[in-house]
């Protein structure tokens, strides 16, 4: 797969994934799952944005850009859940649907990272391989976001007890 081929089919992944994120926060009741389904839409639509750039730059130039920066804004992701882990609500009225989305949506991420991280692995130019592994990260980050939210809604008590660091002796 050419330099070309990959950008499009990385454009193509970010937009199906947040279209994925933007439904499921529409449809989810829960406050935690509504939120971090927004915010996951709201990170990938950025990725999806600054891969364009880069796109529409490498059909203009015709060769990897030397000059292409390696970030994406921010993603406050880790603090969704830790925002809201304090919400009764957030604890509360979620359904299997929520479970299941936050499962699938761990596949995309396990996938978006695996495929970037093989694209970074056949690429030749630097340039061209700090950007797809970097893109891996960001997926592997979302992946754990989404396994921590997971195990807050499964059992709320137990993910409490190992955030808080609270011993049994009440320590």
């Amino acid at each position: 797969m050419d330099y070309l081929e990959s950008i499009e089919l990385a454009m193509r992944n970010e937009k199906s994934e947040m279209e994925f994120y933007l439904n499921e926060a529409s449809r989810s009741k829960n406050e935690l799952a509504k939120k971090m389904f927004t915010t996951l839409a709201n990170d990938e639509k950025e990725h999806m944005q600054r891969i364009k750039k880069l796109h529409d730059r490498l059909v203009a130039e015709g060769s990897w850009p030397a000059d292409v920066p390696i970030h994406v804004a921010g993603t406050d992701i880790k603090q969704v859940l830790d925002n809201l882990a304090t919400n009764v609500g957030s604890q509360a009225n979620h359904d299997d649907d929520d479970i299941r989305a936050l499962k699938k949506a761990a596949e995309f991420e396990s996938k978006g990272a695996a495929f970037y991280k093989d694209i970074a692995q056949a690429c030749d130019n630097q340039m061209e391989k700090n950007f797809f592994e970097f893109l891996a990260g960001i997926e592997r980050e979302h992946q754990l976001s989404i396994m921590d939210s997971l195990a807050f809604l499964e059992d709320p008590e137990t993910w409490m007890m190992q955030h808080e660091r609270s011993g049994l002796d009440g320590a």
